[in-house]
């Protein structure tokens, strides 16, 4: 029931969007040249939203520079995934990769029946099979959700505003100032932080345990802080940890919640784990 609601509201929001871009064109058409103008912006924006929708995986991780990977690539990946697709019911979604070092995870696309996920190759290093796991379960229960839609639209459209600022010429870095938090202020509109505890508990479901997750993200947050970074940090939706540092722009588009907080929710959804521990 609660994924049903999920998915209903990203859905919902997603149509919001449409509607709301659409009227906004129609409404610039009528002021310019009246019901004839309108009609064409609004037919361009529909046009538009179509391309955007039908290549959202490919234009959001398109941005973050990672490449397909080839069905015999990584056989354990591939067959993780798969098994972890098939246990959240979720069609398999094509997997990418960052050739860098920076442990990190990224999913996109429309839904449970279209995705792409990316890993990276520090993220394959440094994990254990459970911690594996963990994350792309995480990933799976966003696709689940249809978070993955709503995100990766809010990252492609903030994106495109923020790149806009450079056809400014002499004026980008103001036109930077303006863009720059109305982008933000369109993401937190989109997204919640909620979203991602939902995904933590839902991933704690399919893997069984919410352990290896809890772990996984201590040792992304650790292994991050000793391997540089750099990227748009419009596209920070699009990961299982924010992989930027919070101040300047990158402060004003953080999504998720801090890891301290979701490590100690997942850990409270078994809360007898120190005493197993021990006796283990």
């Amino acid at each position: 029931m609660r994924t049903a609601l999920a998915a209903a509201r990203n859905l919902l929001k997603a149509w919001l969007l449409l509607i709301g871009v659409c009227g906004g064109l129609g409404l610039i058409g009528w002021g310019l040249g009246g019901l004839r103008l309108a009609s064409l912006f609004i037919c361009f924006g529909l046009l538009v939203a179509a391309a955007v929708y039908w290549n959202l995986d490919r234009a959001a991780l398109g941005m973050v520079g990672a490449r397909e990977l080839a069905a015999a690539e990584a056989p354990l990946l591939q067959s993780t995934v798969e098994r972890l697709a098939a246990r959240a019911r979720v069609a398999k979604p094509r997997l990418y990769l960052f050739p860098d070092g920076h442990p990190r995870v990224a999913s996109a696309g429309r839904g449970p029946r279209v995705s792409s996920l990316a890993v990276s190759a520090g993220f394959l290093s440094i994990m254990s099979p459970a911690e594996l796991e963990g994350v792309l379960a995480h990933e799976l229960a966003h696709v689940r959700n249809r978070d993955v839609m709503t995100q990766t639209i809010a990252v492609v459209l903030a994106g495109a505003l923020v790149e806009s600022s450079r056809i400014g010429g002499w004026i980008q870095r103001w036109l930077l100032f303006v863009l720059g938090p109305v982008a933000a202020a369109f993401v937190h509109l989109l997204l919640s932080p909620s979203r991602e505890f939902a995904a933590d508990q839902a991933a704690a479901v399919i893997c069984e345990s919410p352990h290896g997750l809890a772990d996984a993200l201590l040792r992304m947050e650790q292994a991050g802080e000793l391997v540089e970074f750099s990227g748009s940090p419009v596209t920070e939706p699009l990961y299982t940890v924010n992989p930027f540092a919070e101040k300047g722009l990158a402060g004003m588009f953080v999504t998720h919640p801090p890891v301290e907080e979701r490590v100690r929710r997942l850990r409270e959804l078994d809360p007898d784990w120190r005493e197993k521990l021990r006796a283990a």
